[in-house]
């Protein structure tokens, strides 16, 4: 441990987590909980309470928190301007956590946080400029240029997810259509394999179209099904073709791909840069960015949200 212990917060729809992580990005304490994600002031207590467990008697000193967040975070860092599955609508979070807890509280979106902590201490550890995409039940992440986050003139810099990249096509559940996460998540997967699964996914379901899951898919191409890995390279070819837009306006150094769709490895990445090799404009003669799987798994966020309240 080296000591400048903070306290890392990640808020999602389903669960807390919470971490005391030292100044080299250590986990040195972790808890979770359920989120009461349909009420904002029972989140706000049961954040305190979590801070209280890790930090009070018998716990860790901690000098700040960091909460990762998932909504839009204002550009003041401490108010949730609006967030999509979280009772939160202008939510005074930080103010509200550091009357709570007694210390400085410090507000930054999930997908932001998560990016950091592998900026920091993950996979983007050795590059002053990185591209974060997260593959979950949407399509994250965040973006590191020169050292800073990126978090735009209001603080909501980064929705990757919702690049248009079929104009006119499906729905996304941000109410535009053709965004990237229509096409590149981990419910589009699910969407694909329940609309044509093969017999390995199907059986996986119980014969149940309806039950198929992401992990479902993923288990049954690392078993060696070629439909589920057809249907992952369907997906990666979505997200090559995305990282390379957002590569021509970026110029990261590493493209670090995390979320649970991630699990797959290589049996996601290979076409992911396959379809990115394709489509990079330059190609041929400008230095390639490496894509590479995150590192820190679930705690990145924790990590990330504990090392931005640091300063």
């Amino acid at each position: 441990m080296t000591g400048d212990l903070t306290c890392g917060i990640d808020i999602g729809g389903t669960k807390i987590a919470g971490a005391v992580v030292d100044a080299g990005g250590t986990v040195v304490a972790e808890s979770r909980v359920e989120s009461p994600a349909a009420d904002a002031s029972a989140i706000a207590t049961t954040v305190a309470a979590l801070v209280a467990e890790l930090t009070g008697p018998g716990g860790h000193p901690v000098r700040a928190v960091g909460v990762g967040a998932a909504g839009y975070v204002a550009a003041d860092r401490s108010t949730v301007l609006f967030a999509p599955n979280i009772a939160w609508r202008n939510e005074p979070l930080g103010a509200d956590l550091a009357r709570r807890t007694g210390l400085p509280v410090v507000v930054e979106n999930d997908a932001n946080a998560a990016a950091w902590g592998e900026f920091r201490h993950g996979a983007g550890r050795d590059a002053d400029d990185q591209l974060m995409v997260t593959v979950g039940t949407g399509v994250g992440g965040g973006v590191v240029t020169e050292g800073r986050l990126l978090r735009g003139a209001y603080g909501v810099a980064a929705e990757i997810g919702h690049l248009c990249v079929v104009p006119d096509g499906l729905v996304c559940g941000c109410g535009n259509r053709g965004c990237l996460e229509s096409y590149a998540s981990g419910t589009a997967l699910v969407r694909a394999a329940q609309a044509a699964p093969g017999a390995a996914i199907l059986d996986a379901a119980g014969g149940d179209p309806s039950a198929i899951t992401g992990p479902m898919v993923t288990a049954a191409a690392v078993a060696g099904d070629a439909t589920a890995a057809g249907l992952l390279a369907d997906l990666g070819g979505w997200l090559g073709h995305g990282i390379a837009s957002l590569v021509a306006v970026l110029d990261p150094a590493v493209i670090v791909v995390g979320g649970g769709v991630a699990a797959a490895g290589d049996l996601l990445l290979d076409p992911v840069r396959a379809a990115f090799d394709r489509e990079l404009t330059g190609r041929g003669f400008r230095p390639r960015a490496a894509i590479v799987p995150a590192v820190l798994g679930n705690r990145a966020g924790m990590i990330g949200a504990a090392d931005l309240a640091r300063g």
